[in-house]
């Protein structure tokens, strides 16, 4: 471990599969391809929302800055996991880790927060579909992503200067693929009370409270659409709802997962690690931003109409 002096770290070393060089190769080659897929299918929902003036509404709005937020988050972490694939322990420096931490906490409150908006979207679209328009203004809807966006950049700027304040004096090993805080705050040879509290209220902040929203959301959601009498109107009124909620299921259900699951005693970098405990990261990290522009696109006519559009316009202008 590389010192400027005897308090100062300089470096972090990623364990990541070390232990199974082997699996490593096999990774990089379904990580890099699932970025690729990351990359196109939310480049292709930004690009089909932004052209198709039919989508310009609150829920398309949302979605788009969804996409940008899985690029950005993915863009913030899978190089540097890719690079740790190619070396058996991968060195970043303290300030590389302490932004990449930074970028990869912010986009997660923000995704969190956004999720939460766009429960509140669908609820007032379902249950008061009169006054959604003017409730749900264009100033209204641009405050609430922007408040997200601002949020989880004001959270990650407190966790990562708490983080940055700790001495690290023994010990400079991430059992991660990245530069994850939990992992990083079980390194400081200091308390971190202080951090544990202040990560305390962030979950509050970026996970308790956008879950109840939901949940809450979706209880009136569903209790309207109970009232509607036609079959066809339950369907037509549910089916704008069943993209959203299949994200937030694989989301937090990922989240929940990778954090209630029991440690095991080894480190990951031991030979008896579990694999697939050390996946589960990998998953919520890669898999999810890769799942939603096709969840929302499979399962949604607006935006096959709009791909079928834009991509009928591309052949008769290409034909000319």
């Amino acid at each position: 471990m590389e010192r400027t002096n005897d308090s100062t770290l300089t470096e972090f070393v990623l364990v990541g599969l070390s232990a199974h060089p082997k699996l490593q190769t096999v990774f990089f080659v379904l990580v890099l391809w699932m970025y690729l897929m990351i990359l196109l299918g939310n480049g292709v929902l930004i690009s089909v929302i932004i052209y198709d003036s039919h989508l310009h509404t609150p829920m398309y709005f949302f979605l788009c800055n969804l996409s940008f937020l899985d690029i950005c988050y993915t863009s913030s972490s899978v190089p540097l996991i890719l690079d740790s694939f190619l070396t058996v322990r991968k060195r970043v420096s303290f300030s590389g880790c302490m932004v990449q931490m930074f970028l990869s906490f912010a986009m997660g409150v923000t995704e969190c927060l956004l999720l939460g908006m766009m429960a509140l979207d669908r609820y007032v679209a379902i249950c008061y579909p009169l006054r959604y328009p003017v409730i749900m203004s264009k100033g209204a809807y641009m405050l609430m992503a922007a408040g997200s966006w601002v949020s989880g950049l004001v959270d990650s700027v407190v966790q990562t200067s708490l983080a940055m304040q700790l001495p690290f004096c023994a010990n400079n090993v991430i059992n991660h693929f990245v530069c994850e805080i939990l992992a990083i705050l079980k390194l400081a040879c200091a308390d971190i009370s202080i951090n544990v509290i202040s990560m305390a209220g962030s979950n509050v902040i970026a996970l308790v409270i956008p879950l109840l929203v939901i949940a809450l959301s979706y209880i009136f959601i569903v209790a309207a659409i109970l009232r509607i009498p036609s079959t066809e109107g339950k369907r037509k009124a549910f089916s704008t709802c069943s993209a959203h909620l299949t994200v937030v299921i694989i989301f937090y259900g990922t989240i929940f997962f990778m954090y209630s699951n029991p440690k095991s005693k080894k480190s990951v970098g031991t030979d008896n690690q579990d694999i697939t405990e050390a996946l589960i990261p990998l998953f919520y990290g890669v898999m999810t931003p890769m799942l939603n522009p096709l969840i929302y696109s499979l399962r949604n006519k607006d935006v096959k109409a709009a791909v079928k559009n834009m991509l009928g316009r591309k052949n008769v202008s290409d034909g000319l």
